[in-house]
């Protein structure tokens, strides 16, 4: 226990909430990428229909 009554945590515990945040942060830009490069995807598809033939 620490001197303000919260139990002391583990090594191992805060390893594990640390990797938590690591594949939640890796996932959110592997999302965040994913829409932005078919975002870019769409607007070349976009871009090539509505241009002068």
């Amino acid at each position: 226990m620490t001197t303000d009554g919260e139990p002391a945590q583990s090594e191992a515990a805060k390893e594990e909430r640390w990797l938590a945040k690591g594949v939640a942060l890796r996932a959110f830009f592997y999302i965040c990428g994913t829409h932005l490069f078919a975002g870019f995807v769409w607007l070349l598809f976009y871009l090539g229909q509505h241009a002068q033939k």
